[in-house]
């Protein structure tokens, strides 16, 4: 199977939008859901929106170790629904998940849920609208749900993630289908992600991290930051996650009003990232013989009294803040330690930070 092309040849053959989606789904180029044929003229637009000569391989994806050139990356993007200026994001994106340390063979050919969770930071996610509000993990914003598409799409179309055959997830997950969200860096009270790791705040990055689906932490109830993180760290404390049995790099993605008040009371972010190390575990004891068997091969403590953590150190934590009003957070179990965050600057060709995309395209 070869990545999809342009859709012009269908066209010239009379074929219209019906017959263009069945041909891309009985070829195996589609995430089930129907396309954007990609048009030479789509295409060149979209090529305007990056100074990188179209046939640049930008990154080779496992497991088919296909090609991802920045006109495949275009294609894909159009097929996901993507406007122009969302391509140097995709791009960065793909960048960024052939980083060694990401592991995308393993996150690709895994039975495990996981999927790549793109954060993206600073001027340019607002600049092209992704969202970091009210809802950000779920529908209602194109760049959120077609960036993440497109990436998928790639990871299928050039990488050969194909359900059953490169991608063994038993059961997967709808994060499985696209997976973008912005930081709310104006609700945040710490410094933002990007900023955290060393990036001016005007640049704008891509963090990937091989997460499960969000799973919710609801605390209505407490009304201090020591009362809201332990409830947190209840939640990340799971019995059957990768993390417990393996440690790795979960994400904590808090609400703007629980960040509000953890920071209200004196919490700085790595004040949060040690509580979270020394409080998200799993008694040893409550596990099946099995289990603990093996936890205790790997170096947990034979004793009745053994807390498994989470993480196996406050470093391996990411917390960012995004959503809207409400006493809702969610983290995002991972891969174990088989995978770690990988991030990239948005660039022009030369290195240099992009500073808006319509500083490529003049509009």
């Amino acid at each position: 199977m070869s990545a999809p092309g342009p859709a012009a040849k269908i066209f010239r053959l009379g074929g219209g939008y019906s017959a263009i989606n069945r041909h891309y789904h009985v070829q195996g180029w589609t995430d089930g859901l129907p396309i954007v044929p990609p048009t030479e003229g789509d295409v060149r637009e979209f090529l305007r929106c990056t100074d990188r000569e179209s046939r640049e391989v930008v990154a080779v994806l496992p497991p088919r170790q296909g090609e991802a050139t920045v006109e495949r990356i275009a294609i894909n993007a159009v097929m996901a629904g993507c406007r122009p200026e969302y391509l140097p994001v995709v791009i960065t994106a793909i960048e960024a998940l052939a980083d060694p340390a990401f592991n995308l063979d393993s996150i690709q050919a895994t039975t495990h849920p996981v999927a790549p969770l793109l954060i993206v930071n600073g001027p340019i996610a607002r600049e092209v609208g992704i969202n970091s509000g009210y809802n950000a993990f779920g529908q209602g914003s194109r760049a959120n749900l077609t960036i993440g598409r497109a990436v998928r799409l790639l990871l299928m179309n050039v990488g050969g993630g194909l359900p059953g055959t490169g991608d063994r997830a038993t059961q997967g997950s709808p994060a499985k289908i696209a997976y973008c969200v912005a930081e709310n860096e104006e609700a945040s009270p710490w410094e933002p992600l990007h900023v955290e790791a060393g990036f001016p705040a005007d640049t704008s990055t891509v963090t990937a991290i091989g997460c499960e689906g969000p799973h919710n932490i609801q605390d209505h109830f407490s009304y201090t930051g020591f009362g809201i993180l332990k409830v947190i760290a209840g939640a990340m404390g799971q019995a059957g996650s990768n993390n417990i049995l393996a440690g790795g790099h979960p994400v904590l993605s808090l609400g703007p009003e629980h960040a509000a008040t953890i920071a209200r009371d004196g919490f700085s972010k790595r004040q949060v990232k040690e509580f979270l190390f020394e409080h998200a575990r799993f008694p040893l004891a409550r596990l099946g013989e099995e289990y603990r068997e093996h936890l205790i091969q790997r170096g947990a403590k034979d004793a009745l009294d053994t807390m498994v953590p989470a993480v196996r150190s406050a470093d391996n934590v990411s917390v960012i803040v995004v959503g809207g009003a409400g006493k809702h957070s969610c983290w995002q179990p991972t891969f174990g330690d088989q995978t770690a965050p990988a991030r990239r600057a948005i660039t022009r060709k030369d290195g240099t930070p992009l500073r808006s995309v319509a500083d490529l395209t003049g509009r």
